[in-house]
């Protein structure tokens, strides 16, 4: 029995890359065919991680089926390794993945941002609300923060002037809402139980998270980094 768990986390684990690689190709192509460089950057911040997370439930219950998901992006750490010391090239990679199109850049965002969801993965696996709302803030919250900052965002933040209201409105509304739809994503399966003390907890990490991602500091250390630890800090203390 125990055999054919890991076979079958072995299986799910091929899937979920397969899966993670098609679409970083997919937005590959993309940056090829001259999506804005920004958007089409943040389309992969919010696509990987939350796509990946929609596999969970196919795993098994054993204790190997984190290690082997965390596979997932765990290869990504080695890819963004090997590219951001240039042993390995792919311009059109880098153009959908980094700021300014530079393959030391990998070392930075996309790597903290890889690292990040492997260690949620083997952390707070599946039955866990914490890593569930750190992975929504860090991709649907934070991406689509950027997107709508970037086009509604005139008025800035009196404490930080390369945010805006708009772009937080847009994190803690976005964070909070996915947290809730994989919630109930999960709850599907039997892995968490829906609740409104719940729901209340998400409401706080996601609004802890975005005061995080609003601050200078954040944006010095890299919200990839910030973003998640909070989270999973507020998650610790409420759940």
């Amino acid at each position: 029995m125990v055999e054919n768990e890991v076979v079958h986390d072995m299986i799910m684990s091929v899937v979920s890359s397969v899966v993670a690689l098609f679409l970083l190709r997919f937005w590959k192509e993309m940056a090829k065919l001259g999506v804005e460089k920004k958007l089409n950057r943040k389309f992969v911040h919010i696509s990987i991680g939350m796509v990946f997370m929609l596999f969970w439930p196919f795993f098994s219950s054993g204790i190997q089926a984190p290690f082997l998901a965390a596979l997932t992006p765990g290869l990504n750490i080695f890819r963004m390794l090997l590219m951001g010391f240039g042993i390995l090239k792919d311009e059109a990679m880098v153009r959908s993945m980094s700021r300014n199109g530079h393959y030391s850049e990998l070392l930075k965002g996309p790597l903290y941002y890889a690292c990040t969801i492997t260690l949620c993965t083997i952390l707070y696996w599946r039955t866990s609300s914490i890593g569930m709302a750190a992975i929504c803030n860090l991709c649907a919250g934070d991406g689509v923060a950027d997107i709508i900052g970037r086009r509604y965002g005139k008025e800035k933040l009196p404490y930080n002037r390369e945010k805006s209201f708009a772009g937080s409105f847009a994190m803690g509304i976005s964070g909070f809402l996915a947290s809730i739809m994989y919630m109930h994503y999960f709850s599907m399966f039997g892995l968490i139980e829906e609740s409104w003390s719940k729901i209340i907890g998400f409401f706080f990490i996601s609004l802890a998270s975005t005061i995080m991602e609003s601050l200078p500091i954040s944006s010095q250390l890299d919200d990839n980094l910030t973003v998640p630890l909070t989270a999973c800090i507020v998650g610790t203390i409420i759940f």
